[in-house]
């Protein structure tokens, strides 16, 4: 009786913790390793569209999986940081592709992908944040826009009802997982906050700045009311989330950055996803590098010790 309690109890300790690491796969997203925020995460993204929720667990199952069979650093497993860009890819395919079963097929292959090409960026000690996802994602996009652009969806207007500035900063939330309700941006926000206060209201101030500035550019209203102007400045923001005021400083210069990149990028028509966000952290970073003191240097944040644990 006491072999199969403790049996009993030993599975039910495992299935928490794979859970837990899948959560935190998810709330790595944001750069938050906490198993509650990712919850919230996944909540959000299921009430924007139940096939995205389905295909954001399927991939951040595959990508974990993966890390585990390859026999990857269990730390960085139990961080959560093979997950959050295999969630990414799982999302933009269900976004950007019609939800057949092939699509399903890719989602489970560039779920796979992109652990491994994080495992790479982690072992070289680069900063990749959401680059991996990026990669596979326009990896995918290419073979199916030049040989099967059947399986490519059509796009579905979306209306852009009136807002204010902070409805967008909140909206730009969303954004981060594709998620264009406010309901699901908010969620998005109490999830980061819930980890780490500062990094949430970082977050806000970077997308409403974003926002602002992109206005005095004459970007497109609708476009910034739905939040498509801000999602990159949300995370640089959260990078650079701090108390002191060079922080703010260097969140603003990367957020200004985020939002030159993506506008240079929609002009030319690039699928931008989250590299402005990447890109101009990758810049600040190395500009910060520069301007400190050697006994002071980081060339580069971490990516393997996240903001916040829980």
């Amino acid at each position: 009786m006491t072999k199969k309690l403790n049996s009993k109890n030993s599975l039910l300790g495992k299935s928490a913790s794979i859970i837990s690491v899948i959560l935190k796969g998810f709330g790595q997203i944001m750069l938050q390793e906490n198993s509650i925020t990712g919850l919230l995460f996944l909540i959000g993204i299921f009430y924007g569209s139940l096939a995205m929720g389905f295909a954001a667990l399927l991939a951040t199952v595959c990508g974990t999986a993966t890390a585990y069979l390859l026999k990857y650093d269990r730390t960085e497993i139990k961080k959560g940081l093979y997950g959050f860009s295999a969630a990414l890819v799982g999302v933009a395919v269900l976004l950007f592709l019609k939800p057949l079963f092939w699509a399903w097929i890719i989602v489970g292959v560039g779920s796979v992908l992109a652990a491994m090409l994080q495992h790479f960026f982690i072992k070289r000690k680069i900063p990749a944040f959401t680059f991996p996802f990026v990669l596979v994602t326009w990896l995918i996009l290419f073979i199916c826009n030049n040989f099967y652009s059947d399986l490519l969806a059509i796009p579905v207007p979306t209306i852009a009802h009136l807002s204010d500035s902070l409805s967008d900063g909140f909206k730009s939330f969303g954004q981060v997982i594709f998620q264009n309700k406010l309901v699901s941006g908010l969620l998005f926000f109490v999830a980061v906050f819930i980890s780490s206060p500062i990094a949430a209201l970082y977050g806000l101030a970077g997308a409403i700045v974003s926002d602002i500035i992109a206005f005095e550019f004459s970007a497109p209203i609708d476009n910034i009311n739905l939040g498509l102007y801000g999602f990159n400045a949300v995370l640089c923001a959260i990078v650079f989330a701090g108390n002191q005021v060079k922080d703010g400083i260097w969140a603003f210069l990367s957020v200004v950055l985020s939002l030159g990149i993506s506008l240079l990028m929609i002009k030319f028509g690039l699928t931008q996803l989250t590299f402005p966000f990447v890109f101009a952290t990758w810049i600040t970073l190395f500009l910060k590098n520069r301007l400190q003191k050697p006994k002071n240097a980081v060339i580069f944040k971490d990516r393997t010790k996240p903001t916040n644990s829980q």
